[in-house]
């Protein structure tokens, strides 16, 4: 690629970094990423530039980013990228470019209320009476684990979850942090001046690179840039996720279980048997009308009964924020325990008032089994948008290894205003990689195909010595394949949620034969290279749930086009991403193994193996093992 004096810059400050990484490896394609992204803000342009597995895209993003003197923030949608931007990336280029720049380089990483630990509710469980009234109904695990994040709570600088070496039970965090719909703000928190998330925020607004989570970015763009501030330029990591992220954020959800939240967070201020019935039983009726229509779209606006019963909540709501307003206290933490739930009150009663519009463009739903299910509504299209929140605003870049065509059609991209680059990867996975289609397995169609499935998962485990990051698309395959296979094999498996993610891929990554079962979630993001992992297993073609309601209305608008213009992209970049943990350096070797038959069976298997790296392709179990018994061979 040709260069010029703007752009031989950029490489000589992308070269300082990398020069810095022990046994790095000359990349071209990360060359002309930064170029690039480059060029792009330069002149103002969006960018969307697929780089493949191996780029090393996030210094090639970071790089010219931080050499604009611009103000970026990075949206990702994984906390492992987010974990390895603060904690690894933008140490690095720290170091290796402070001279250069202008001031020192600076970063915040900024996550949800939610992920932080609440001073003011540490304050609160430190009140014995107020301790005994929380803890007492709650299972001998959640108290220890209370206790035990109490104490970190007096050593840790960040309160951020992600920061903790262990896994914590989940009514445990909820304990002891809080939500945006609760929190007052800290000008009405006496913990304010050192709550943990102001601390961050008021950090990140100072902060040369701010990285955020994509939900967090999409609540920014809802509440018109009340959370992250003025900045210059957006770069989307893992941009193909962009579409899904933005309209469950801009959506709502009104649920028996967020009722029954809003009367426990009643209950604690006021002990009122009246209301606390009335809750009960309008999330009683709200469950009876929902659950015969789970997985089933919603005409809107809402039918009577739906409505008059939203209504009849609406004025619980109402009562009960009038009670809150007669009460008054000098105590500090009956008053904040007011204010939380006058907080969450008065957006419950916001996101009901929504609920009872006819509101054009969206979807309505319920999601959840017929127990714990939920009324949704999500916009249909996220394109206007993100059109008057971003791409009108400031200078955007979209990248992923993964990109589908059609990306810019789904997110409103006007054509006139971006680019597209395909960055090729710097690996060769034709002479290092083989996918295995196990083409000889039932089809998922065919009912319970457990044993086979778990037959060829042990086969293949053993031929690769451990070594193995299995994903699974859905928990119940994986605890399944989990509860079978662990007293088989004579490899350590280590499962998802046993440990925090961090935690569980450090791990994973020092022991050679440990295996790894995952779910959807680490099938971006995971990045062990090296002899730890020589296979990855992928137990079915990632499909969208069929019944999907909001994808069926995007299919409903495709017409006859929609499986092809939907689900199949869907498909390959999951796939693809999934295939992406495998290769890591360009020493690495290994197997993709697809355990559903119809990449081999269906017509449109060959389209979603076009949309992957070009490896060798085959359906022999013995040359699978073949492979990776070489694979071991040359670790």
């Amino acid at each position: 690629m040709p260069t010029n004096a703007a752009d031989q810059k950029i490489l000589d400050a992308l070269h300082r970094v990398t020069s810095q990484i022990q046994n790095s490896e000359e990349r071209q394609g990360q060359d002309e990423m930064a170029i690039l992204v480059g060029r792009a803000l330069r002149n103002n342009r969006h960018l969307i530039v697929q780089a493949g597995t191996g780029t090393g895209k996030t210094l090639g993003y970071l790089v010219p980013a931080v050499t604009s003197g611009h103000r970026v923030v990075v949206s990702t949608v994984t906390k492992a990228l987010q974990d390895q931007l603060s904690q690894n990336d933008l140490p690095l280029l720290a170091k290796a470019l402070n001279d250069s720049l202008d001031h020192p380089l600076t970063w915040t990483v900024l996550k949800g209320r939610s992920n932080y630990l609440c001073r003011q509710r540490i304050a609160e469980l430190a009140d014995k009476a107020q301790s005994r009234l929380e803890l007492d109904d709650v299972s001998p695990k959640t108290k220890a684990d209370v206790k035990k994040l109490v104490e970190w709570s007096q050593t840790t600088e960040t309160g951020d979850e992600g920061e903790l070496s262990w896994q914590p039970q989940r009514q445990a965090w909820s304990m002891v942090s809080v939500t945006s719909e609760e929190c007052p703000g800290a000008a009405r928190c006496p913990q304010g001046e050192s709550c943990f998330a102001e601390k961050a925020r008021a950090q990140s607004q100072t902060s040369d690179i701010v990285v955020v989570n994509g939900w967090l970015y999409a609540l920014d763009i809802v509440t018109e840039g009340t959370i992250i501030g003025d900045h210059d330029v957006v770069i989307f990591d893992e941009a193909h996720e962009l579409e899904d992220v933005v309209s469950d954020s801009t959506g709502l959800e009104i649920s028996p279980s967020r009722i029954t939240n809003l009367a426990s967070a009643m209950r604690v201020i006021i002990r009122d048997d009246a209301m606390a019935g009335g809750f009960t039983k309008s999330a009683s009726r709200l469950r009876d009308e929902l659950s015969p229509l789970v997985n089933k779209r919603v005409a809107l606006p809402l039918n009577s009964e739906t409505r008059e019963t939203l209504i009849e909540l609406r004025g619980r709501a109402n009562e009960a924020l009038e009670a809150l307003r007669t009460i008054t206290t000098n105590d500090e933490s009956a008053k904040q325990r007011k204010l939380r739930a006058q907080s969450l009150c008065t957006r419950f009663v916001t996101d009901l008032d929504l609920a009872l519009q006819d509101r054009a463009g969206y979807v309505a739903y319920v999601s959840g089994t017929s127990e714990r299910c939920s009324l949704e509504m999500q916009p249909l299209n996220v394109g206007a948008t993100l059109n008057a929140a971003v791409w009108s605003q400031r200078t955007a870049i979209l990248t992923s290894a993964t990109i589908p065509t059609n990306l810019p059609e789904r997110i409103g991209l006007p054509a006139e205003k971006f680019d597209v680059h395909n960055v090729a990867s710097p690996f060769d996975y034709e002479r290092n990689a083989l996918l295995y289609c196990a083409s000889h397995l039932p089809d998922p169609a065919q009912g319970n195909r457990d044993k086979a499935v778990h037959d060829e998962i042990e086969l293949l485990i053993n031929a690769a010595g451990g070594r193995t990051l299995a994903l699974f698309t859905s928990y119940a395959r994986l605890n399944a394949a989990y509860n079978d296979l662990d007293g088989r094999l004579d490899f350590e498996i280590l499962k998802q949620d046993d440990l925090p993610k961090m935690e569980l891929l450090r791990k994973f990554a020092n022991s050679e034969s440990t295996c790894l079962f995952a779910t959807q979630s680490f099938f971006q993001g995971v990045d062990v290279p090296g002899s730890t992992l020589s296979l990855v297993i992928i137990d079915r073609l990632p499909f969208p749930v069929p019944t999907d309601p909001l994808m069926s209305a995007r299919r409903e608008v495709h017409g006859k086009s929609a499986f092809t213009a939907i689900d199949i992209p869907i498909v390959a970049t999951k796939l693809a991403q999934a295939s992406g943990r495998l290769i890591r350096t360009q020493t690495d070797l290994g197997v993709v193994a697809v355990l559903d038959p119809r990449l081999v069976t269906k017509g449109y298997g060959k389209a979603i193996v076009a949309m992957l790296p070009p490896m060798e392709f085959t359906n022999s179990n013995s040359r699978a093992q073949e492979f990776l018994r070489y694979a071991v061979s040359k670790r």
